[in-house]
């Protein structure tokens, strides 16, 4: 068993190094396609779980699942995917690489969402899984890293996930059919998630600006030297 926690967060990163480096050697997605007889699902789901784990884009594989599988099934195998490496993650990042980033939660704009995600697990997890623009993998190690519960990620993800996830399996699943009702509804729904995702970084940037501006004016003068 490895002490240091910075032996363990070394770890962390050659164990997330090979599960990218593996992905030269084989496709999740020609996985998906292959599987087949009574165990094609079970082996659909943990190629669409490493798949994620290894940092491949979550979209591709939803699209994958829905092309391959249908809507019906697609859906419920993407979500249930996305739950599977999340908890990988989640248990890769507080095993192995909490311990060692902890100790620079020092900021105020850190510690704040530390505390966002401890005090307020569920709710805060919810909002990162249905903001858009956020990328899934990141999102699950800022959750590892934090203090926030096991349950509450795991259950904030289940549903946090659903909406991306049917617009992207849907759309994939009627690429066939381009200008069928479901594939122009997923498709307009996807973009329509971009652009909020793009207005809601240029706001928040906004307000951060103005708040820095605002806080540069506010603040008081240093006194005035005085000689005898």
């Amino acid at each position: 068993m490895l002490r240091s926690p910075w032996l363990r967060l070394a770890l962390l990163f050659v164990v997330l190094a090979a599960a990218a480096a593996s992905l030269l050697l084989w496709d999740p997605a020609q996985v998906l396609a292959a599987a087949t007889g009574p165990w094609r699902m079970p082996i659909a789901l943990a190629a669409y779980g490493f798949g994620t784990v290894a940092f491949l884009p979550r979209p591709a594989l939803n699209a994958a699942a829905g092309l391959l599988f249908g809507a019906v099934w697609g859906v419920p195998l993407a979500v249930a995917g996305s739950v599977l490496a999340a908890a990988v993650s989640f248990w890769l990042g507080r095993g192995l690489g909490r311990d060692a980033l902890r100790r620079f939660l020092r900021g105020r704009v850190l510690t704040a969402i530390d505390r966002g995600l401890t005090d307020q697990g569920f709710r805060s997890v919810l909002l990162i899984r249905l903001f858009p623009g956020a990328p899934f993998q990141a999102g699950n190690f800022v959750c590892a890293f934090s203090g926030v519960r096991f349950l509450p990620y795991v259950a904030a993800t289940a549903l946090g996930v659903i909406p991306t996830t049917t617009a992207h399996v849907v759309a994939g699943a009627s690429a066939g059919h381009p200008g069928s009702p479901a594939f122009l509804i997923s498709s307009s729904v996807i973009v329509a998630m971009f652009l909020f995702s793009g207005y809601s970084f240029w706001r928040a940037r906004r307000r951060s600006r103005t708040a820095a501006t605002a806080a540069t004016t506010t603040a008081p003068a240093a006194p005035a030297s005085t000689t005898a």
